[in-house]
């Protein structure tokens, strides 16, 4: 179970970044991306898949939340 840090660049893409696998990525998809609600499978520019349990409200980026490799 890593600990992600979410942030999004400048074109406004958010990218998941895990340091002790030295790996970020933009996020391609989330399940979950509404107002009242953020998570779910989370996939990944490289084809991998993350999940993390709905969070109500949305966190505001950039943060720091714990995923579960799918």
């Amino acid at each position: 179970m890593p600990s992600v840090m979410l942030r999004r660049n400048e074109e406004g893409t958010l990218l998941f970044y895990v340091a002790k696998k030295d790996l970020e990525e933009t996020i391609v998809s989330v399940e979950t991306d509404t107002e009242d609600a953020w998570g779910g499978t989370v996939e990944l520019s490289d084809g991998s898949k993350y999940f993390i349990e709905p969070i109500s409200p949305p966190p505001a980026f950039p943060t720091t939340l714990r995923f579960n490799r799918v």
